[in-house]
């Protein structure tokens, strides 16, 4: 049998990849882009972005908001998803990071789908309160606003839209009530939100991979 060390779990992920992800030459040239930056390594893994994918085509969205734009790469698979006429709104708060991203998603052929809105979520998301509302978010920002962001899913998003909250695993650092580490308390609230919340169904996996131990969770509004 084969051990689960993380070696392991990367080399299983990369498999899975290539099976069945492939290489892409404008989400490859969106990583180029931000490795050449020296923005950090904390984009979605391949397979986890055709799995955004896959849920934005599956439950039909047309209207996406991604809270945390980094490079662009999640942005991009989302933007493919939705289509033609379809539209992804996505808040980056460092200007530099928002720069890249618009670059490398115009290369990609998408940017016509795409709205980049630039500083802090919390201070943004506000503002698109009364526009038509989502029909799924994904959150991949600051961990100790989980909850601030899970929030406004809720009061952005249609009811039935889909709400994808990433990097819930943290190392399973999530079991440790005695915790001083802010991302693990944000991220244990925002869990115990999505089990307490009404405005939430929701449920959640634990993944290992090339990003190491860690998880999504995944809701419907009600």
């Amino acid at each position: 049998m084969t051990e689960p060390t993380v070696e392991n779990w990367r080399r299983a992920d990369e498999f899975l990849s290539d099976t069945l992800v492939g290489h892409d030459p404008a989400l490859d040239a969106a990583l180029a882009a931000q490795r050449a930056a020296g923005l950090p390594d904390i984009e979605v893994a391949p397979v986890s972005g055709k799995l955004l994918n896959l849920i934005a085509r599956i439950s039909g969205a047309r209207r996406v908001l991604e809270i945390g734009t980094l490079g662009g790469y999640s942005t991009i698979w989302l933007a493919r998803a939705v289509g033609e006429g379809g539209t992804v709104t996505t808040i980056e708060a460092e200007s530099g990071n928002a720069a890249i991203a618009r670059a490398s998603i115009d290369a990609a052929g998408i940017g016509d789908r795409v709205a980049i809105r630039i500083g802090r979520a919390a201070d943004v998301l506000p503002t698109l309160e009364g526009s038509e509302p989502f029909d799924l978010v994904f959150i991949d920002a600051d961990k100790e606003s989980n909850t601030i962001y899970l929030d406004w899913a809720a009061r952005l998003g249609r009811s039935g839209a889909v709400v994808i909250l990433d990097n819930i695993g943290r190392e399973g650092e999530i079991v440790r009530e005695d915790t001083t580490d802010p991302r693990v308390i944000g991220t244990r609230d925002a869990l115990r939100m999505l089990g307490e919340d009404s405005r939430f169904d929701a449920t959640a996996l634990q993944t290992v991979g090339i990003k190491g131990w860690d998880g999504i969770a995944i809701a419907v509004l009600t």
